[in-house]
């Protein structure tokens, strides 16, 4: 677990080539300024050069169906941003929220950008997690939406987390002709990496030197990061470890009626007047925390306390598109049907 305060920088990534590529449909070349900013726009985020190399790696691997090029190898599709990429969905009179609600799992937080789906059966996904919605994602993260709201590492772009699945899947084959695909696939994955200045480590240099900067790991994992200033004020931490938050918001939600429900959320009312203490001098990221750990639960009964919670956090730390993010996602938060755009 990180230093919860700890505010040292971490080491400087390598520099990457700038991506080469078509618009998903048109003419090829270094993608169009035009392309960038309409996916920026819908999506909330900006898209960093990787996701553009890995649709053109794709595209090698199957020009006719780039989402799909790594389905029967290793079981991703891409998804998300790419099915603008594919030109696969139908945008005419779709809503804002479609877009940056398009795969988003019900364990995603608005950090959190999915961009490849894995199996149904775990609703294994690959996505970007970044701190703030105008900066680079700060690693690309895993999640098992079908098992729990943990968000794992996966490196620090698509090429890593792309070659990390691809291991766990070549150690589970058995098969001679399959592992030997596989292993083509690898070597493949590790040039085109390579070439592009990636590092296809699971916890690159990056990654940990981010862990440096995170205040707490909150419930996912995954953990947040806000800014200290010289004296630590931004955050404090709450007055419950996460086992004890935990086992308060069980007793809520196991209650047998509303009237036990109201009564035993008066435990979780007390931290809430903290945290606005705390908001009232300038300790934003303690709403923050609890917010995420109120979403990570999973459960309806806190959908109206994180409103209270993680919008008003997310507009104190200037992160204003995070909160429409988490907003929109609570007012249809989903397990199925993820898929929001139409199919054409």
């Amino acid at each position: 677990m990180a230093d919860k305060k700890s505010k040292k920088s971490g080491p400087a990534q390598p520099p990457r080539k700038k991506a080469k590529t078509d618009d998903g449909g048109g003419d090829s070349g270094t993608r169009t300024a035009a392309l960038h900013d309409d996916l920026k726009a819908k999506f909330k985020v900006d898209l960093p050069d990787d996701f553009y190399q890995l649709w053109d790696f794709c595209k090698t691997l199957d020009a006719t169906n780039p989402a799909g090029a790594l389905d029967d190898a290793l079981g991703l599709e891409l998804v998300g941003p790419y099915d603008l990429l594919a030109e696969k969905v139908d945008t005419e009179g779709a809503q804002d929220a479609d877009f940056f609600l398009h795969w988003r799992y019900f364990y995603d937080p608005p950090e959190f950008l999915t961009v490849i789906k894995g199996d149904d059966e775990t609703q294994h996904h690959i996505g970007y997690f970044r701190d703030e919605p105008n900066k680079k994602p700060v690693f690309v993260a895993s999640n098992h939406a079908q098992k729990n709201h943990t968000i794992s590492p996966q490196g620090d772009n698509l090429f890593a987390a792309v070659k990390l699945h691809l291991n766990k899947v070549l150690k589970q084959t058995k098969d001679k002709k399959k592992k030997e695909e596989l292993s083509k696939l690898s070597a493949k994955l590790e040039q085109q990496g390579k070439e592009g200045g990636y590092s296809l480590e699971e916890r690159p240099a990056s990654f940990k030197g981010r862990r440096k900067k995170m205040v707490t790991p909150t419930f996912h994992g995954a953990g947040i990061v806000v800014p200290l200033d010289i004296n630590e004020v931004g955050y404090r931490e709450l007055p419950e470890t996460d086992g004890d938050l935990k086992k308060m918001l069980k007793k809520v939600v196991e209650a047998k009626d509303d009237d036990e429900r109201m009564t035993r959320f008066g435990d979780l009312q007390e931290i809430i007047t903290l945290v606005q203490f705390a908001n009232d001098e300038c300790d934003y990221g303690m709403g923050y925390e609890l917010g995420i750990d109120l979403f990570c639960y999973g459960s309806h009964f806190f959908h109206k306390a994180i409103r209270n919670l993680l919008p008003l956090a997310y507009q104190l730390l200037g992160r204003d598109d995070f909160g429409t993010v988490i907003e929109a996602h609570l007012d249809d938060r989903r397990k199925t049907d993820l898929a929001r755009l139409r199919q054409k």
